[in-house]
């Protein structure tokens, strides 16, 4: 389960990466399964933190706010990988808020199939 996981979002990152302006990757196909792996423990671990300290926010805003909180995570997973050496990269808040709005619908996506797959 962790390694489709693994795999899920490495897939919805790099569709980020061809179609998110801002948001490149320049490396090869190891190092992206690591971006994916950052990406993954920041959002386990960071993100519902996150989302709770900014609870008022997100119900303030009808949880929009909650965007904003997935794209900070993904700009801090480029600032994590960079720092790496990854070679991941996002430009910008605007680039963050795009690139994760991109994996989110990716991912869920490719879960859906993934889950549909695993229970026939």
């Amino acid at each position: 389960m962790f390694l489709v996981r693994l795999l899920v979002n490495a897939a919805a990152l790099w569709v980020a990466t061809r179609i998110v302006p801002g948001v490149t990757y320049s490396g090869e196909v190891l190092p992206f399964l690591g971006v994916a792996l950052v990406f993954g423990i920041v959002n386990s671990f960071i993100r519902p933190v996150a989302k709770l300290l900014t609870l008022p926010f997100i119900i303030l805003t009808l949880g929009i706010f909650a965007l904003v909180v997935n794209g900070l995570m993904l700009w801090l997973t480029s600032s994590l990988s960079e720092s790496l050496g990854l070679g991941f990269h996002v430009s910008g808040f605007w680039a963050a808020l795009f690139g994760s709005l991109v994996v989110s619908i990716v991912g869920t996506l490719l879960w859906t199939f993934v889950r549909d797959d695993s229970m026939r």
